[in-house]
């Protein structure tokens, strides 16, 4: 749906559990054209798709797209980004450092984002750019003890995303529709802040990708990199950014000053803690979000500045009442229209802080609600999944000055 300044506002698929497209699209047939009707029933209704690696070849297969094309215009609704992070499943069994397989190291990887850019070619409106959310390349603890290969993860990533450059640009040749793939930073990803974002594209892709593009397509060097610039964009999820304690303004100036453009931003809160009370209570109120099925990082922030990380919350638990920190930030996407969570808070001002930014810099038009963690909240918090939805685009319709009521 369409809201303030010319912004496309979904929630991502990826809340749901389904790994095939028939389950896939038995969530969208039970959940879409209800919210439709609920938040924009005279307009059409944007999807955030998240296909995982079996069911974009089973969309791709006989004429589930045609259908599914069918069935999106029937109902006024429209796809313009896809999240092509997970490959594999993502529900109801331990997903962990999985997510990250296969890296952007591999054949794999290009050949699922290839499929997607294919789908997307076909779903995506006229007129509207579309989006790819990817991972950042790879998953930092399986490399940082060895230098020498991690610059080959590096400079093999870069050759893929060139490759995927050239399928995009083809794709933009015969269709006439933009797609670009959008690298989505996060800790203990092998990219997870602005500074290694930038360095990445000055150190990495634009050297090591461009020549490799120039090559492959025949092209100047110069052109061949600003199509890597184009083509290759950042998704800007607010809860990573918010746990690795960064400025959301700074970073937007950050990559304007790089020339590296924002695709997507995620919509999302981490859990925030001022450690200055009770640390045995706030022990026991954050122990049952050490679940088992997503990495949860932690980093936290010492009185001098220092950021330190753990890598997951479960292993940073033992370490909460001596730790010298006097906050942490964990990488749980907890509901975004909850600020408080009785000793807990959320980043949810973060949030507000992007939202409000993009009124008088619109860096990007496309932003997608992505609260993947329902299934596993603590048990108080959950509530009627279609509810959940509902909440979380309402909250956001207030904050960008809509005028719909949020529920209680």
């Amino acid at each position: 749906m369409k809201i303030g300044n010319n912004l496309h506002l979904t929630y991502c698929s990826n809340i749901h559990p389904g790994e095939k497209w028939h389950e896939v699209f038995g969530n969208l047939e039970q959940y879409i054209p209800i919210l439709r009707s609920r938040l924009s029933p005279q307009e059409s209704f944007g999807i955030g798709l998240r296909l995982a690696d079996v069911a974009v070849r089973e969309l791709l297969a006989g004429d589930n797209l045609s259908c599914f094309q069918t069935w999106l215009g029937e109902r006024n609704l429209y796809v313009f980004t896809l999240n092509g992070f997970p490959y594999g499943g993502f529900h109801n069994q331990v997903v962990k450092d999985r997510v990250y397989a296969p890296d952007w190291t591999k054949q794999e990887r290009l050949d699922y984002t290839v499929g997607l850019a294919k789908i997307l070619a076909v779903l995506l409106p006229q007129g509207i750019d579309g989006g790819i959310s990817t991972l950042p390349l790879s998953y930092k603890p399986w490399w940082k003890t060895d230098k020498a290969a991690c610059e080959q993860v590096f400079r093999d990533s870069c050759h893929h995303l060139a490759l995927l450059t050239a399928e995009l640009m083809k794709i933009r040749q015969q269709t006439g529709k933009f797609i670009h793939i959008d690298i989505e930073p996060e800790p203990d990803g092998l990219i997870e802040n602005s500074l290694e974002v930038v360095e990445f594209f000055q150190e990495w892709l634009l050297p090591v990708g461009g020549a490799y593009l120039a090559e492959h397509l025949g092209m100047a060097r110069e052109l061949a990199e600003a199509h890597l610039l184009n083509y290759t964009q950042i998704c800007y999820d607010t809860c990573h950014f918010a746990v690795e304690y960064e400025d959301p303004s700074q970073v937007f100036a950050r990559f304007q000053a790089a020339g590296i453009k924002i695709g997507k931003i995620q919509l999302s809160a981490a859990i925030q803690v001022a450690l200055n009370g009770n640390r045995r209570l706030l022990l026991e109120r954050l122990r049952p979000f050490a679940e088992s099925t997503y990495l949860h990082q932690v980093i936290e922030r010492w009185e001098d500045g220092s950021l330190h990380h753990y890598a997951d919350l479960a292993a940073a638990l033992p370490y909460l009442e001596d730790s010298p920190a006097k906050e942490w930030r964990t990488h749980f996407h907890v509901p975004i229209f909850i600020h408080d969570y009785q000793v807990l808070q959320s980043t949810q001002d973060d949030i507000v802080t992007v939202l409000n930014l993009l009124q008088n810099n619109p860096v990007c038009q496309h932003l997608e609600i992505e609260t993947y963690t329902w299934d596993v909240l603590p048990s108080e918090m959950k509530i009627d999944l279609l509810a959940s939805i509902q909440r979380e685009y309402e909250w956001v319709l207030t904050v960008t000055s809509d005028q719909l009521p949020v529920t209680s």
